[in-house]
C-alpha cells in the first residue's frame, strides 16, 4: 500500500537519537543581545534547554529575532567542556571544531522576520561534565544572558511549549521500556497514573492517545488469533482501512467484514467495558481519485477523468463524516489518517507518472484532502493526521522543503487553516527503522560520511524518528501550531531476529560499515512490498518522545501490501512487479531485487506467511 520512495537530490541535515536508560534535566539558558551594523540592527534571543544522561545529551534551542528582519543566520557558541560533542543535529547545518559549534540556517528557516522564532537542536555526547553553553552569537553578534530555571524535567508534559523543540527523547531505547509490560493496554501511555482523570468525554484534546486505550479491531484480532502465537498480540490496537466506497458499509478486503458503523458501535462497547479511560479508534481515509498514482498494487476505484473527485466528496467523505458525526459516537476519540501516498507524490512523481500529472494539474489531491479536512475537523471528537511518507522518500532537501511548503499550502486553504490539522504521520505501511542505534548521519568511516554510502545515498536522515521530529520542527516553523503532533507507524519496522546487528561494524569501507551496522535489513530503502525479514516494531503507546503523539500500528500486521500477479478483483487493485521477489527493480530502488515475500495476495488481504515472519522477527521481541 506504499508506493516506492522517490529519492531527490542532496542537501539538509539530520538527527538520530541516542540511547539511554535514565534522563536528567540540566536546565536552560537564555541570551539576548543587540548590535548595529552598516546594513541592519541585529538583536537576538537564544534559549537553550537540554536533558542529559550518562555520556549523552539532547539539546533544544530557540532563536528569536528581536531586530531587523534577517535573510539568513548563523548560530555559534562554545562548549565549556572540551569533552562535549555534537553527534547529530536538526533544522540547521551543524558543525564543530574543537569546542566551537556552528549551526547555519536551511532554506526553509533562513528568513526570520522581526519577532519571529525558529527551533533547532542536537543530540550529543560528553565525558567528565556537561555544563550549558552561554556565549551564543547570531551572525557574529553576542547574545549574553543569565541562566534560567530548568524548563525540562523527566516527567515531561505531553503538551509542547514554543521554546521546546521536539527532539528525540533520550529515554527512548531500541528495546522495550522495562516499565512497559507486554500486557499493557494498546496505545496507553506508560506514564499514566492510576489516579489519572481524563477530560470530559468528547473533549478535543491535544493528544488523542494520551491516557486512552486503543480500539481492538475484531476482524484483525480474529485473523491474528488464528495464527500460531498470534494470540500474544491479538489485543493490540490497529487501524481500520476504508480503501473504497463499499468498505464504509461492508469492510475493506479479505477477512475484513465490518463496515465503519460496525466498528464504531464495537468501539462504543469496548469503551463502556474499559471504564473511565477514553478510547481511541483509528480510521484510514484512503480513496482519492487516481490514488497512489505511482504504484499499481494499491490503485483505487476512482479516476479523475471519470468524475472521481465529485464522487470522492459525495459518496465517500460525506458518508464517512455523516457516520462519525452521529451523537452516539461523540465520546470516542476518532483518529483519521488522511490519504497515504497522496501529497508526497505531488512532490516527487509528477514528471514520471501520468496519473500523478493528472492529480497535480486537476488539483484533485489538494482539493480532496482539503475537503476531507474541512468535513472531519468540523466534528469535535475527530482528529486529523495527514500522511507524510517516510525518511527514505522525503529525506533529501529537494523533497523535504517543498513538501513542508505543500503541507502548509494545503492546510492554509481549509476553512480552519493550519488548525484543521492535528498532526502528521510517517512510515504508514512502511518498513523504515524507528532508530538506527549503531550510526548517525554524522558518522564517518575512514574519512567518508555515511551519507556517501549506497544505502544512505546522500539522504540527511537514517531512521524514522529523526525524520518525524525534523519534519515537525519545520512544519511548526512554517506556521503550524506548536501543539502539532506526530505519529509513527511501527507495525512492521522492528527488524529483529537473528539478522539484526548487535554492534557497529568495524569495517573501514563505508558501504560495508553501513550494511553491517544497519538494523533495517531491506535490500534497498526504496523497497516497500511485503518485505522479507521484517518484524513487528514498538507496540502502540502514547507520548514516546517529545513532539510525538504516539507509536501506532496503522498497517495491520499480516495484511498484504499487494500481489505480484494479477488477481481478479472489484477493489481497483492491480499487480505490481515490486511485489514479485524475482523482480530486479528499477531506477527507483537502484535496480535491486524487490525483497518481497513470495505468494502474496491482494493488498489488504490476509497473508499468513508474512504474519508469521513479522511475529518471529518482532523487536522488541514478543514473548
Amino acid at each position: 500500500m506504499r508506493s516506492t520512495p522517490r529519492p531527490g537530490a542532496v542537501s539538509s541535515t539530520v538527527r538520530r537519537g541516542l540511547v539511554a536508560a535514565a534522563v536528567l534535566a540540566i536546565g536552560s539558558t537564555a541570551a539576548v543581545a543587540t548590535a548595529t551594523s552598516a546594513s541592519a540592527a541585529v538583536s537576538c534571543k537564544v534559549t537553550y534547554s537540554a536533558s542529559q544522561w550518562q555520556g549523552g545529551m539532547s539539546a533544544n534551542l530557540t532563536i528569536q529575532n528581536l531586530g531587523d528582519a534577517l535573510s539568513n543566520w548563523t548560530l555559534t557558541f562554545t562548549f565549556p567542556n572540551s569533552g562535549q560533542k555534537v553527534a547529530q543535529g536538526w533544522s540547521a547545518n551543524w558543525s564543530q571544531s574543537g569546542s566551537n559549534v556552528s549551526a547555519t540556517a536551511l532554506d526553509w528557516n533562513k528568513s526570520l522576520a522581526t519577532g519571529a522564532s525558529t527551533s533547532l537542536g542536537f543530540n550529543g555526547t560528553w565525558t567528565s561534565s556537561n555544563p550549558s553553553p552561554t556565549d551564543f552569537k547570531i551572525n557574529g553578534v553576542s547574545c549574553n544572558g543569565t541562566p534560567q530555571s530548568p524548563s525540562q524535567s523527566p516527567s515531561q508534559s505531553p503538551s509542547r511549549s514554543p521554546s521546546q523543540s521536539p527532539s528525540q527523547s533520550p529515554s527512548q531505547s531500541p528495546s522495550q521500556s522495562p516499565s512497559q509490560s507486554p500486557s499493557q493496554s494498546p496505545s496507553q501511555s506508560p506514564s499514566q497514573s492510576p489516579s489519572y482523570s481524563p477530560p470530559p468525554p468528547g473533549t478535543h484534546v491535544d493528544n488523542p492517545y494520551s491516557g486512552a486505550t486503543g480500539y481492538v479491531n475484531p476482524d484483525w484480532s480474529r485473523s491474528a488469533s488464528n495464527e500460531p502465537g498470534g494470540s500474544k498480540i491479538a489485543n493490540t490496537s490497529t487501524a481500520v482501512w476504508l480503501d473504497r466506497i463499499a468498505a464504509i458499509s461492508s469492510g475493506s478486503a479479505g477477512q475484513n467484514s465490518m463496515g465503519l458503523r460496525d466498528h464504531l458501535d464495537e468501539a462504543v462497547r469496548q469503551d463502556a467495558a474499559n471504564g473511565s479511560a477514553p478510547l481511541t479508534i483509528q480510521v484510514v481515509i484512503y480513496d482519492l481519485p487516481n490514488r497512489d498514482c505511482s504504484a499499481l498494487a494499491s490503485n483505487g476505484e476512482l479516476k479523475i477523468a471519470n468524475n472521481g473527485l465529485a464522487r470522492y466528496k459525495s459518496e465517500y467523505i460525506d458518508v464517512i463524516a455523516g457516520i462519525m458525526a452521529d451523537s452516539k459516537y461523540s465520546n470516542l476519540r476518532i483518529v483519521t489518517v488522511i490519504e497515504p501516498d497522496s501529497l508526497p507524490n505531488l512532490i516527487t512523481n509528477v514528471s514520471n507518472f501520468q496519473a500523478c500529472q493528472e492529480a497535480q494539474s486537476s488539483g484533485a489531491y489538494v482539493q480532496g484532502v482539503q475537503y476531507a479536512l474541512n468535513k472531519l475537523h468540523a466534528i469535535r471528537n475527530v482528529y486529523t493526521y495527514i500522511d507524510a511518507a517516510h525518511h527514505a522518500w522525503l529525506g533529501w532537501d529537494t523533497n523535504f522543503g517543498p513538501v513542508v511548503n505543500l503541507f502548509h499550502q494545503v492546510a492554509s486553504g481549509t476553512t480552519a487553516g493550519v488548525n484543521s490539522v492535528d498532526g502528521f504521520i510517517t512510515n504508514t505501511a512502511n518498513f523504515a527503522a524507528l532508530s538506527e542505534p549503531y550510526f548517525t548521519i554524522n558518522t564517518s568511516v575512514n574519512g567518508q560520511s555515511v551519507r556517501q554510502s549506497k544505502w544512505v545515498d546522500w539522504n540527511y536522515y537514517v531512521d524514522e524518528q529523526t525524520f518525524a521530529v525534523g519534519l515537525r520542527n519545520a512544519l511548526v516553523a512554517k506556521g503550524f501550531p506548536n501543539t502539532l503532533g506526530m505519529l509513527i507507524d511501527t507495525s512492521r519496522n522492528g527488524w529483529g531476529g537473528s539478522a539484526r546487528p548487535t554492534k557497529a561494524s568495524t569495517s573501514t569501507n563505508v558501504d560495508t560499515f553501513v550494511n553491517e551496522s544497519r538494523v533495517d535489513r531491506r535490500i534497498h530503502a526504496g523497497n516497500w512490498c511485503n518485505q522479507s525479514g521484517a518484524g513487528m516494531g514498538e507496540r502502540p503507546r502514547a507520548n514516546p518522545a517529545a513532539g510525538l503523539d504516539a507509536y501506532v500500528w496503522i498497517k495491520p500486521p499480516g495484511e498484504s501490501d499487494g500481489a505480484s500477479a494479477q488477481i481478479p478483483n472489484d477493489e481497483g487493485k492491480g499487480a505490481d512487479p515490486m511485489c514479485d521477489p524475482t523482480y530486479h527493480g528499477n531506477s527507483l530502488n537502484g535496480n535491486n531485487l524487490s525483497g518481497a515475500l513470495a505468494g502474496a495476495p491482494l493488498s489488504g488481504h490476509w497473508f499468513s506467511a508474512q504474519f508469521q515472519q513479522l511475529l518471529a522477527n518482532a523487536y522488541p521481541p514478543i514473548s
